[in-house]
């Protein structure tokens, strides 16, 4: 699979506080670098100048509906007919397929606090999403099913960046499973920047996992 001329591309920038969103078409392609015409700033309409070193996580549609992910960099500008960007593209199998009616859920470890009224627990999840995650409960824990509880989510990036989020949660249900006692949280008030924060974590542990199916013996 290829991104064709004329595709048009959803820039996000991965390493940024602020939520923008870009919007652009494929010029050309040569290798793995795509030329984009000058993106537009989805809420401002107005043309966004791309810093080379920046990176972003581009989505596009296919002909047949279906919507990928990809990291990418702005790695220079070529001129021509229209001024162009240059942006680093990788291999098509590790792009992400994206599902649009649920949050990718990415079986990974992450340290949760959890504060439940006067008690607090430090676990481990067994998978995170930005809409929930499952815990793994030790020992005698305070809250069930229907509880409200908040949580402090540590999210450590590739780059060594580590980002803290802080939302108010519900549990949904506590069961037994394999040998584990596990809780389903669904986040309740995630704003815009950590669920942001969230789905690039997500994002970068799926495309860690990818890598490991493809090459198993890479260290």
């Amino acid at each position: 699979m290829e991104i064709k001329i004329g595709t048009q591309l959803q820039l996000e920038p991965t390493y940024t506080e602020h939520v923008e969103k870009f919007r652009c078409k494929v010029v050309e392609q040569q290798d793995n670098i795509i030329y984009i015409d000058y993106p537009t700033n989805v809420v401002t309409k107005k043309t966004a100048f791309l810093i080379d070193g920046s990176e972003f996580r581009a989505t596009f549609r296919t002909e047949d509906k279906h919507s990928f992910a990809f990291n990418t960099e702005v790695i220079g500008r070529k001129a021509g007919n229209i001024p162009m960007i240059m942006l680093h593209c990788p291999k098509a199998e590790e792009f992400i397929k994206i599902q649009r009616r649920e949050y990718v859920r990415v079986e990974t470890p992450v340290d949760v606090a959890v504060q439940f009224k006067d008690y607090k627990y430090q676990l481990v999840t067994v998978d995170i999403s930005a809409g929930g995650l499952a815990l793994i409960l030790k020992g005698n824990l305070a809250f069930k099913d229907g509880d409200d509880v908040k949580l402090t989510i540590v999210l450590p990036f590739a780059n060594g960046e580590v980002n803290y989020v802080t939302t108010d949660a519900s549990v949904v249900r506590i069961f037994e499973k394999d040998n584990l006692t596990i809780a389903t949280i669904q986040l309740t008030d995630t704003d815009d920047v950590d669920q942001q924060h969230i789905v690039r974590f997500c994002f970068e542990r799926q495309l860690v996992n990818r890598r490991k199916e493809l090459n198993p013996f890479e260290v």
